[in-house]
């Protein structure tokens, strides 16, 4: 064979397999586009280009994208979103436990701002910032108008940078205008108190990385005078948090590596079981913060207070201890946000916070816009009056409850005697004339619910030294 001949042949074969290659790229970008909605796209792509164009004011491409994919996810349920920088770094800081700030827990009142507590030892605590005080400008920024959010965000700062607080406070004339100075704050999820002798009270804000520690370093505490013979875990207006420290506070008071919970969704890894052992409880760490529980805590007798506040974690903490007759549950029902959010990065220090499962009580139970039913029904006030809250089943797009009631059925909910009668209200028996709804004070004597919850542990303490 001559060398041009078998250089023809060479050039065709590769001609050939360049032809072969380019018609395989074809078919896979057709097998891709035959997957996307194209109709929908290039609708979407005239939208874009309409805006750009006509829009009375000019709107840049970042804009427009960003609420684009804003509106995609929140159309789904109340729970999926898009996180930009500023919402991404607020995420990181709600499970981390730290941020720069001044250290009020504040709420809204008349469009200002309202102080319901100082932390303790921090700059507002320090400067003498008092529970009631109504902060009406923020540096030179009027309140009013503002969301809570964006308050919070400008009270937010740097460590070591400085904020001035305009302040409206009961009994003063003139308006107090404080200067502080912003530190790093730690924000304590467990707070705890010996309420009488021998009987515990804990209570737990929010699931941040650290709560499972300071679970078991406040029962320790507890039980350094003597052993406790009775505990109350309140969960009330827990908005819930990381699910591997929900699994760590429900494996302190459970027998080692039995269910705690389990996910379904449709991707492989949203199917999962969550044990009561480290490798469920602990992420990143080899401190097994669960070596140094006290003796009695598996097995003192326990009260879960939960209210309508009481979401997601928190939930799957009480439907674990519930389901597996360790606590009795006390209050009324719980929110019910029984789904899982999967954080996914994006590129510029954003992400998406996507709804990826269903979470399940150790019986099976889903407890999606339903909530956990207490064994026991106590409304926050001896005359049968509870905070109205929105839940689950109210809000736009939530997600249903898709499991047969019948295949894993709630415990059916009891009543302790009057005067609690969640069907009627009771008439005020005397001395109830205090009786309010939860106190943010720790353990406050006028906690009707935290009232009855020690009396519930006193009876089972009588019960349990009967012969």
């Amino acid at each position: 064979m001559s060398k041009w001949k078998q250089a023809g042949l060479l050039c065709a074969g590769v001609l050939g397999g360049i032809l072969i290659s380019i018609q395989v790229s074809a078919l896979a970008e057709k097998e891709t586009r035959a997957s996307l909605p194209v109709e929908e796209l290039r609708t979407l792509a005239e939208v874009f280009n309409a805006i750009k164009k006509g829009y009375v004011e000019p709107v840049d491409d970042k804009t427009l994208i960003t609420h684009a994919i804003s509106g995609m996810l929140s159309n789904l349920d109340p729970h999926s979103t898009y996180l930009d920088v500023d919402a991404f770094k607020d995420l990181q800081v709600g499970t981390q436990g730290e941020f720069g700030g001044i250290g009020i827990e504040v709420g809204m009142e008349d469009g200002l701002v309202k102080v319901v507590s100082p932390i303790e030892d921090t700059p507002a605590d320090r400067a003498g910032v008092k529970p009631g005080d109504l902060i009406f400008k923020i540096d030179d920024t009027l309140v009013k108008g503002l969301t809570l959010t964006e308050a919070v965000k400008r009270m937010r700062g740097k460590p070591k940078s400085q904020i001035r607080l305009s302040i409206l406070r009961k009994g003063e004339e003139k308006p107090v205008d404080v200067t502080l100075t912003r530190e790093v704050i730690k924000v304590q999820s467990v707070k705890s108190k010996l309420v009488e002798d021998g009987y515990g009270y804990l209570r737990i804000t929010s699931f941040q990385e650290n709560t499972g520690a300071a679970v078991v370093k406040h029962l320790n505490a507890l039980a350094k005078p003597a052993p406790l013979k009775g505990l109350v875990l309140d969960l009330r207006n827990d908005p819930g948090g990381l699910l591997n420290s929900a699994v760590g506070v429900s494996a302190a008071f459970l027998p080692p590596d039995i269910l705690i919970t389990s996910t379904d969704g449709r991707a492989p890894d949203a199917k999962h079981e969550f044990h009561a052992s480290p490798a469920d409880y602990l992420r990143g760490s080899r401190d097994d913060y669960i070596k140094r529980l006290p003796a009695e805590a598996r097995n003192v007798p326990m009260v879960v207070l939960v209210n309508g506040g009481s979401a997601s974690a928190s939930e799957i903490v009480a439907g674990a201890l519930q389901d597996h007759k360790r606590a009795v549950v006390v209050g009324t029902t719980t929110f019910g946000k029984g789904s899982v959010q999967t954080v996914l990065p994006l590129p510029g220090n954003t992400a998406i916070k996507l709804t990826t499962a269903r979470y399940f009580t150790p019986s099976g139970r889903s407890i999606q816009a339903k909530g956990i039913v207490p064994d026991i029904v106590v409304e926050e006030s001896a005359n049968g009056r509870s905070a109205q809250r929105l839940r689950e089943a109210n809000l736009d797009h939530h997600l249903e409850n898709n499991t047969d009631d019948t295949a894993a059925p709630a415990r059916p909910a009891g009543k302790l005697p009057a005067p609690n009668k969640p069907e009627s209200k009771a008439p005020q028996e005397e001395g109830d004339e205090t009786a309010e709804l939860p106190s943010r004070e720790l353990a406050s004597k006028k906690d009707y619910q935290l009232t009855q919850a020690l009396n519930l542990l006193k009876g089972m303490q009588i019960m349990r030294n009967k012969p």
